[in-house]
């Protein structure tokens, strides 16, 4: 089979096919959907050499006698092959070499898929629809995807083995096979964080993508309160596998609730996007003093006009001293329309404003009392209260009398007494019944009542009896102890 049929079938044939353009249609006539025989037409084999380069090689079949050296080998496959009973499954064998293969189309999508079992010696194939080439060139892959087919439409598929020898009869279906897109139901899948209210401030970008699923290609709706939407100002971008929602500059007209709507014929499914678009709120209204005691001022105010389309978190409440002019904070996420501020000085003057404070921030501006509060310092006044004079005169007596004493000579010694009396009394001291006066060697004092005398440095002649007088206009009193000097 290599010396005679391929050198002088590769020049013979050459020229046959610019000749036979024309009785193609009579070559693929008799290849209809319904002619499945076309394993029967050992002749057909043998026609391709010239036209495998070409996409369409339907007119080899009147080429048939350039083969007959390699179809001898075919009849004896014949028999051998039996129809499977599965509808896209048959054995075949092809006439150029006698090589059995499998043809097995999985249909795919809106695909054909010919699986091809290849066997030793063969180059490539051809599959073709409606006996019209679909692979320009022949592959040596046991798979092929014929593209851009119709749904719906009945097609015939035949393959065609290619050797250096030429091209095997075709292997054909028995049944055609239906073009159907595998349909899938649709189903939004939503971003978990698309699930809840979606919140952004005013002037920033909404840019959200929201895939989905569905077979065919499902139809995608957006609107708005069962309205469509505004594509001048919301650009929505579909692709096969997802949606994108965008808003350059968000504002608040944009906020609610967005309805998305997948359709594929009579299925659909729907999904809610919320959005929220929130700015910052004004400032309350109507901030008064209500009143100021002490370090204490009362605030009252209502709240603003706009809460900036979010709901008012609290109030911040700020105090300005006159003399500083600075502004203090002295609330936070205040929640009540009313405070009362204390530890205020004394003496200086306040002012007082309200921010309100929504999820966006503080308002821009801030609501000032009109008024100012001075802390004053209070002024108090002390009575004396009147208490009954009472009789304070006493005569002089003693609460503790002089006690008897014994010194050496040259020791200083001291003699105490104590006296009470009022007036005060006047105290005078004797000695043996003789006023002692002034004397250096003695010493007297009277302190809290207490009195006192210093001897110093006595001598055996100070020695004797000492007598503490006490005198005064109501009367007088005295005592006596006795100093023994040795």
């Amino acid at each position: 089979p290599k010396e005679d049929p391929e050198p002088t079938p590769k020049k013979d044939p050459a020229p046959a096919p610019e000749e036979e353009p024309a009785p193609t249609p009579a070559a693929e006539d008799p290849l209809t959907p319904e002619n499945a025989p076309a394993v029967e037409q050992p002749t057909a084999p043998a026609d391709e050499p010239a036209p495998v380069p070409m996409a369409e090689a339907t007119p080899a079949p009147e080429e048939g006698p350039l083969a007959p050296p390699a179809e001898p080998q075919a009849p004896a496959p014949e028999p051998k092959p039996e129809k499977p009973k599965a509808a896209f499954a048959r054995k075949v064998f092809f006439a150029s070499g006698s090589h059995p293969l499998w043809l097995d189309p999985a249909v795919c999508g809106v695909c054909v898929h010919p699986a091809i079992t290849r066997l030793k010696g063969s180059v490539g194939f051809i599959v073709g629809t409606d006996w019209t080439a679909v692979n320009e060139e022949p592959f040596l892959s046991m798979r092929y995807i014929i593209q851009d087919l119709s749904s719906g439409d009945k097609i015939h598929v035949r393959v065609k083995a290619v050797n250096a020898s030429g091209a095997s009869t075709p292997a054909t279906l028995e049944q055609p096979v239906l073009i159907r897109e595998i349909l899938q139901l649709p189903r939004i899948r939503m971003p978990r964080h698309l699930r809840q209210t979606y919140v952004r401030r005013v002037g920033d970008a909404v840019n959200l993508m929201i895939p989905f699923q569905g077979k065919p290609q499902p139809q995608v709706i957006w609107t708005k309160g069962n309205q469509p939407l505004d594509t001048s100002h919301i650009n929505i971008r579909n692709t096969e596998k997802d949606t994108i929602f965008y808003i350059r500059k968000a504002q608040r007209s944009d906020s609610g609730k967005y309805e998305l709507t997948v359709r594929i014929n009579g299925a659909e499914d729907k999904a809610t996007l919320d959005i929220q678009v929130i700015e910052p709120p004004s400032p309350p209204q109507n901030l008064k003093l209500v009143d100021v005691w002490g370090f204490n001022v009362a605030l009252e105010w209502t709240p603003p006009a706009d809460n900036g389309n979010s709901e008012i978190k609290g109030y911040v409440v700020q105090k300005s001293d006159k003399k500083s002019g600075k502004w203090f904070t002295v609330l936070e996420h205040c929640t009540r329309t009313s405070c009362t501020i204390s530890d205020l000085i004394i003496g200086n003057t306040y002012s007082f404003r309200v921010f309100a404070e929504n999820a966006c921030g503080l308002s821009e501006k801030a609501a000032v009392a009109s008024g100012v509060a001075h802390i004053k310092k209070t002024k108090t006044t002390y009575q004396l209260e009147k208490i009954p004079q009472r009789d304070m005169m006493e005569p002089p007596k003693f609460t503790q009398p002089l006690t008897d004493r014994k010194t050496t000579r040259g020791y200083s010694t001291h003699l105490f007494c104590c006296v009470r009396g009022f007036p005060q009394p006047k105290i005078i001291w004797m000695k043996n019944q003789m006023e002692i006066r002034e004397d250096p060697k003695y010493i007297a004092m009277i302190k809290q009542g207490v009195c006192s005398l210093e001897i110093r440095k006595p001598s055996p002649f100070d020695g004797g009896i000492y007598t503490c007088k006490a005198v005064n206009p109501l009367g007088e009193a005295s005592v006596d102890c006795k100093l023994d000097v040795k």
